[in-house]
C-alpha cells in the first residue's frame, strides 16, 4: 500500500480557490480509492504559489528525505507550485528521495503525452499568476492616480476616509509635527523617543517608537503632501527592502495629493540634516589634523 503526504495551499489573492478543507477532503477521497495511508497533512494558508516561501511546503520537501512516504498528493499542480522552475527543481528533489508528485485533478502518468500535458499545465499557471499581478497592479495604479489609498495601513497622522482619500487624524498629526520640530532643532532619535514615550504617544499600531520608526516618519513626503506610489523596490528573497527604491519612472508621485502636516521650511531644515548625517557616516573613523574641513572634490 502507497503512504502519502497531503500538500493543500490557499491563496488570498483569490477567493474563488478551493479551501485548505476542500482539497483536503477531495485528496482523502482520492487516497481512499486507490488503496493509498495518509501519512501527514502540510498546508500553507494566504501563501503565494510563485515563490517557495512556504514554511509547510519546505518542510513537507525536507521530510521527504526521510522516507516517511513516497508520495505527495495535490488537488491541482498549481497548488504545489505556479514557477516552473520550482515545479521541476522541487520534483526533481522528491524524485531523488524516492517520493513521486501525484494531481488529483490531473491524471498524469510517465508517458511521453502527459510530459506535454504538464508543460502546458505549468505554463498556464505561471501565466495566470503573472497576469493577475498585472492586472492586480493595473488597478492600484488607477487609484493612485486619483491620489486613494491603495491598501495597508495608512502613515501616521492620517485616516482613510470612506472614499479612499486621505484626511488628517489631528491628534497623530500632532505627534508628527513634535518629531519633525524636534529634530529640525538639532536633537537626535533618543531625545525624540525619549519625549514620545515618557509623554504616552504611541505608533500606528499603538507600540512605543523606536529609531526604524522615527526615520521612516522624518523621510516620508506624504507629510509635506506629496503622494507616491510604487516606490518600494521588487522583493528580493521574498522580502520588500523598504530602503530601496524604484526608478522615478516608475513612480507615481503627485504634488498636493495629499493633505499636508508639515511645512516646507521645517521639512527642508529636515531633510538638509538627515543628509549631513548621512554624508558624515561616510568620514574617517580616525580624528586627522584637518578633520571635517577636508573634502573629496568629487
Amino acid at each position: 500500500m502507497n503512504v502519502a503526504v497531503i500538500y493543500a495551499r490557499y491563496s488570498s489573492d483569490n477567493q474563488r480557490e478551493e479551501s485548505i478543507e476542500a482539497q483536503i477532503r477531495a485528496i482523502k477521497e482520492y487516497a481512499k480509492r486507490n488503496n493509498t495511508n495518509i501519512y501527514k497533512i502540510y498546508a500553507d494558508e494566504a501563501r503565494s504559489a510563485t515563490t517557495d516561501n512556504r514554511p509547510e511546503f519546505l518542510k513537507m520537501i525536507k521530510d521527504s528525505e526521510l522516507g516517511l512516504f513516497d508520495m505527495v498528493i495535490v488537488h491541482k499542480l498549481d497548488r504545489f507550485s505556479r514557477n516552473r522552475y520550482d515545479i521541476a527543481f522541487y520534483k526533481k528533489q522528491l524524485k531523488k528521495n524516492g517520493v513521486r508528485l501525484v494531481s488529483v485533478l490531473e491524471n498524469l502518468d510517465d508517458s511521453p503525452e502527459s510530459i506535454i500535458l504538464e508543460s502546458v499545465l505549468e505554463g498556464m499557471a505561471e501565466y495566470y499568476s503573472a497576469n493577475l499581478a498585472r492586472e492586480i497592479m493595473k488597478g492600484l495604479k488607477e487609484t493612485a492616480l486619483q491620489c486613494k489609498h491603495t491598501g495597508g495601513k495608512p502613515p501616521l497622522g492620517y485616516d482613510v476616509a470612506e472614499d479612499k482619500t486621505y484626511i488628517i487624524n489631528k491628534k497623530e498629526a500632532q505627534t508628527v509635527k513634535i518629531i519633525f520640530e524636534i529634530y529640525s532643532n538639532g536633537f537626535g532619535y533618543n531625545k525624540i523617543i525619549d519625549k514620545l514615550n515618557n509623554e504616552g504617544y504611541k505608533t500606528k499600531t499603538g507600540k512605543n517608537f523606536g529609531k526604524n520608526s522615527i526615520h521612516d516618519i522624518l523621510k516620508n513626503e506624504k507629510y509635506r503632501g506629496i503622494y507616491a506610489f510604487n516606490r518600494t523596490a521588487r522583493k528580493e528573497n521574498s522580502k520588500r527592502n523598504h530602503r530601496k527604491s524604484k526608478p522615478s519612472s516608475e513612480i507615481i508621485r503627485i504634488e498636493g495629493g495629499i493633505p499636508r502636516i508639515i511645512d516646507d521650511n521645517i521639512w527642508n531644515k529636515v531633510r538638509k540634516r538627515m543628509d549631513s548625517n548621512k554624508n558624515a557616516t561616510n568620514r574617517a573613523k580616525e580624528t586627522y589634523l584637518l578633520s571635517g574641513l577636508v573634502y573629496c572634490g568629487k
